[in-house]
């Protein structure tokens, strides 16, 4: 009668480990799922984008004018960034200010003009600076989810990496990472810096814990 007791609450306990181990699966396929849709409707937005322009009509130009997840949100609130006129450009009813492309890490994104705790649960989004492809500093911020999505893989930057940047113009500039720390959840000292007349810009994460954040830093051609 023992034996038969144990038994049963061997195969309780069984079943339990069972229906947990199918849950965390469960949630774990929905999650990557998550991250392909939103890649996916990323991608087709920033193609889309770029179709739009001609090889006649979009140009490169050079900085001398020659053709060529702590919580991310906290004490931001809802509190809009400043951000700056998308010109009629949407993506998922938020304003875009161009697009971003990152081979080394197979990112494809279109930049959300204003940063929302919604915003960057859809893309990635500027904060405050210069402007897309503007002499300055660009601060553009996104979320490190678990799932890959965003600027979850920044992390595997290294200096010298390419970021492609088109801005509503359709003008492309190359960016060149030269910089990558981490730095508190606090720290803007890198918001506002002298670039000497130079596009440049600061992608800002979450590191893997959430104790800090990930910058990147990069300097266009």
């Amino acid at each position: 009668m023992f034996e038969s007791k144990y038994s049963k609450v061997l195969t309780v306990i069984l079943v339990i480990v069972i229906v947990l181990i199918i849950g965390l699966l469960g949630f774990l396929a929905y999650d990557y799922y998550q991250k392909y849709v939103i890649q996916g409707d990323a991608s087709n937005f920033v193609d889309d984008f770029e179709g739009e322009f001609s090889d006649g009509e979009a140009t490169n130009t050079n900085n001398n004018g020659n053709t060529e997840t702590g919580s991310l949100t906290e004490g931001l609130e809802d509190a809009e960034s400043t951000g700056v006129s998308a010109q009629n450009k949407t993506y998922k009813g938020f304003g875009v200010l161009g697009t971003m492309k990152i081979p080394a890490i197979d990112f494809s994104y279109p930049i959300l003009d204003k940063v929302t705790k919604k915003s960057i649960e859809t893309s990635v989004a500027f904060l405050c600076g210069a402007g897309v492809n503007e002499p300055g500093n660009t601060v553009i911020i996104g979320h490190n989810y678990r799932n890959g999505a965003f600027f979850s893989n920044n992390k595997r930057l290294n200096i010298g990496d390419k970021i492609y940047i088109r801005d509503l113009s359709g003008r492309e500039l190359t960016y060149n990472i030269y910089d990558k720390f981490e730095t508190s959840q606090n720290d803007t000292s890198f918001y506002q810096r002298d670039t000497g007349g130079v596009p440049e810009v600061s992608l800002s994460t979450c590191t893997d814990d959430s104790s800090a954040r990930l910058i990147i830093l990069a300097r266009a051609e």
